[in-house]
């Protein structure tokens, strides 16, 4: 029973990191976005 409880514990600490790298990703993304439309008014 612990050792179940272990891997499900595990599991879901893995899949909210993977799921913060994709929200990470996306605010780069975001952030990229605005620096290039910054860039192109700026011409």
């Amino acid at each position: 029973m612990k050792r179940m409880l272990s891997l499900i514990l595990v599991a879901l600490f893995a899949a909210s990191l993977l799921g913060g790298c994709n929200t990470i990703r996306g605010a780069g993304q975001d952030i990229e976005e605005g620096g290039e439309a910054i860039q192109e008014s700026s011409y």
